[in-house]
């Protein structure tokens, strides 16, 4: 059996990842995989801006639609579920497509963890409110059971410590002591990294424009309908917390329509960042799809045979 070869494509919010992918994946005849920290669940779809139902007719997709916000779902559960999966598919492709947003998924796949990842501020919050409310022990009593490596290196007085560790535990559901071991994953297919990029001014007015498209949608009436969910960690996040704090009056609409735009915004330029920082990206503008089929093809070996 040869090589078999994970297709990754990358990119900000609104590049134009899953055009791409669609156009691809029909190219190669292979699925999609989504890594998208939000695409997962049933609940949450134009803020999300999952494929279409025509994309996903076209071209099989997993990971999209396929989880309730009720279920507890992070980097460590989505990666383990991933992996899974691509073994499976890899029995009868050669090649597959695995596409997102999401660094820290993306990077759970590809290579596990092997550094601290981002935790959103809320989980810290949190956790602070616990510590306050409840004291260190029930706090050590859970590092205990989630992380018992770590739990008997611990100083068991150093709360800040304790809550650090916690903290990364409870958003990727993966041991602290885990990431401590800087150790990169190995895996028995080959990776093949895109990134997509546009001009910042061109990718800005196509975040906006997908903003107000998302409003013209019913962006608002999903939202409201989410409100008994809002303080989970998966709606913490760009597009949906700016329609919840609309809600709770804490401004006026014109403002959360100008703060979903520039929040989102800010968004791709953290995204861009990250996936920057692996140097094993190779980078190309979306509408660069012959480029990008032939750059495969030679990297997996394609032009060969």
């Amino acid at each position: 059996m040869g090589s078999k070869y994970l297709i990754v494509i990358a990119g900000p919010t609104a590049v134009g990842k899953t055009d791409l992918c669609v156009e691809l994946a029909q190219h190669f005849a292979v699925p999609v995989i989504s890594a998208d920290s939000r695409q997962f669940f049933k609940e949450m779809s134009i803020g999300t801006a999952k494929p279409t139902a025509a994309e996903m007719k076209s071209v099989v997709h997993y990971f999209i639609d396929s989880h309730s916000i009720a279920e507890p779902f992070n980097a460590g559960s989505y990666s383990e579920e991933a992996l899974k999966l691509i073994d499976h598919l890899f029995t009868e492709k050669d090649y597959l497509i695995l596409t997102g947003g999401s660094g820290l998924y993306i990077k759970a796949v590809c290579e596990g963890f092997d550094e601290m990842p981002e935790v959103e501020e809320e989980t810290r919050s949190q956790l602070v409110s616990e510590l306050s409310d409840k004291g260190l022990s029930p706090l050590l009593e859970e590092l205990k059971v989630s992380d018992p490596v770590y739990y008997e290196q611990v100083d068991k007085s150093n709360h800040q410590r304790i809550l650090r560790a916690l903290e990364v535990i409870r958003s990727t559901g993966i041991p602290f002591s885990f990431y401590r071991k800087n150790e990169k994953a190995s895996r028995n297919f080959e990776i093949i990294k895109i990134g997509l990029e546009r001009p910042r001014e061109e990718l800005y007015e196509r975040i906006n424009r997908r903003m107000d498209l998302m409003l013209e949608a019913g962006l608002e009436a999903e939202v409201k309908a989410l409100i008994p969910y809002k303080n989970m960690n998966a709606l913490q996040t760009v597009g949906y917390k700016e329609v919840f704090d609309f809600f709770d009056g804490i401004y006026e609409r014109e403002e959360m329509i100008r703060l979903l735009k520039r929040n989102s915004r800010r968004y791709a330029k953290r995204q861009l960042t990250w996936f920057k920082k692996d140097k094993e990206y190779h980078w190309f503008n979306p509408a660069q799809k012959a480029e990008i089929i032939d750059f495969i093809k030679a990297e997996s070996g394609m032009l060969k045979t």
